[in-house]
């Protein structure tokens, strides 16, 4: 186990896969930040078009 460590270590394409799976792991948690506020907004954007229509009614 260590000495598979060692070797992944030493190794540069494993180190620069490394780094690019967290650069990527950046991203995709980027995303989903941007995705959560989206969605409670359009959430309150829909809310209020639904009670503006049942006002109107």
């Amino acid at each position: 186990m260590i000495g598979g460590l060692r070797r992944l270590v030493g190794n540069r394409r494993a180190a620069t896969a490394v780094e690019y799976g967290l650069i990527l792991s950046l991203i995709v948690l980027t995303i989903m930040g941007a995705l959560q506020i989206l969605a409670g907004e359009t959430t309150g954007m829909w809310n209020n078009v639904s009670e503006k229509v049942q006002t109107s009614r």
